[in-house]
């Protein structure tokens, strides 16, 4: 054992102090599927509120046992990358559905929703083009954009003055690249995507969404965000990953021929990582056959994301401008918002904390999203145990 190395990553003792005070709330074992009711701690019942599963679909039997005939015909692994013997009829099959779906030329699937970002981003930078990023961005974006060898410029939040000023900065005729959230996956609010693709058509820009949390929730049929403000002709680029609404794991970038073309052959977290399994793909086809033939699943979803909303602002809870499922209530302090997830667990109620450095200190947040599974009592209750917590730790008074 290098005894340097020790010594370096013992100094970090941030986790070891947050257990010493009791209120650690990462890596909680749960034993059971992502349903609206979770076991943990031996078969104990806790409501989950913290899944980004939107649609319900992550224990779903249909899934499970469209995956098990994958596994029975392909195995559990294609022990290879797309680019050399990874490649399956079945994720040929299921890009050409997802570019149906989209509205784009074509598609292309990777392992995980964040090496999609990690390599197109990457890629699409180009060593003389510029990349614009909100700076609510997700992580992925961010760290793709850290490999690329062109000029970053971030804007702040949704700020559409800031972004113009930042594209006049960029050469003219350079590639630009626009990466945003269609979904904000912390603040729950929707990517300005009107103002975005108007200003990227006067700047010469393209445009790339990553609809991680759109899909399923927005749009026709769970379309997402792009097709939700009807702008799928204007968006270059549309991304999404397959572990929310889609009930599974892996991700997949849409576009023209040439651009997903290029990515196929060039991007590194495609072509050196080893291909989605069967199983995973087969669960991602069969929740688009559900996306497309129950749309009361996501009438309900907003049935109680209303009904939610305005519970909370009667409340008194901060939900700042979430236009989702998705409910970020606002706690301004890391102390109490470990201690209330710690209360919420104890009372039955599984919830997630966002705390500095992922948010600055005046963001501190807890995280609520509903799932279409859960049923309007559930969310009630849910609310009611919060309600309880808050007022206990005078985070609303």
């Amino acid at each position: 054992m290098n005894a340097l190395l020790n010594e370096i990553c013992g100094r970090y003792t941030l986790p070891q102090e947050v257990k010493a005070k009791g209120i650690y709330p990462y890596y909680r074992p749960i034993e059971s599927g992502q349903d609206p009711i979770v076991q943990m701690n031996g078969k104990r019942d806790v409501m989950m509120f913290g899944s980004n599963s939107y649609l319900g679909l992550s224990d779903d039997p249909r899934l499970k046992d469209a995956a098990k005939a994958a596994i029975d015909k392909y195995g559990t692994s294609c022990s290879g990358s797309r680019f050399l013997n990874g490649t399956l009829d079945i994720h040929v099959a299921l890009e050409k559905r997802l570019a149906e779906f989209v509205g784009k030329e074509d598609a292309v699937t990777f392992s995980t929703g964040f090496q999609v970002n990690l390599g197109v981003v990457s890629l699409l930078g180009f060593h003389e083009g510029y990349l614009f990023l909100d700076s609510y961005d997700h992580a992925c974006i961010i760290d793709g954009a850290r490999l690329s060898q062109s000029k970053v410029f971030k804007f702040a939040h949704n700020d559409m003055v800031t972004l113009e000023k930042k594209l006049k900065l960029a050469e003219p005729d350079a590639p630009k690249l626009i990466v945003v959230d269609g979904v904000f996956s912390m603040t729950g609010d929707l990517a300005n995507l009107p103002v975005i693709t108007d200003l990227a058509e006067k700047y010469n820009a393209a445009v790339m969404v990553d609809d991680a949390h759109g899909f399923g929730v927005f749009g026709d049929h769970g379309r997402g965000s792009v097709d939700h403000f009807g702008l799928t002709d204007k968006v270059d680029l549309i991304m999404g990953t397959f572990s929310k609404s889609f009930g599974s794991l892996g991700g997949f970038i849409a576009g023209s021929k040439p651009v997903i073309n290029f990515i196929k052959h060039c991007a590194r977290s495609l072509i050196f990582s080893a291909s989605m399994p069967p199983a995973n793909v087969a669960a991602v086809n069969k929740a688009l056959d559900i996306m497309l033939t129950e749309p009361e699943r996501i009438q309900h979803l907003w049935d109680m994301t209303n009904h939610a909303h305005e519970e909370f602002i009667r409340r008194g809870f901060d939900i700042g401008v979430t236009e989702s499922p998705i409910f970020p209530l606002y706690v301004r302090d890391t102390d109490k918002c470990l201690a209330a997830v710690k209360m919420a667990l104890e009372d039955g109620l599984f919830i997630t904390p966002v705390i500095p450095p992922a948010v600055p200190q005046d963001s501190i947040i807890i995280r609520f999203a509903l799932m279409a599974t859960h049923s309007m009592e559930q969310v009630d209750k849910g609310i009611d145990i919060l309600d309880k917590i808050f007022h206990k730790l005078e985070i609303i008074k």
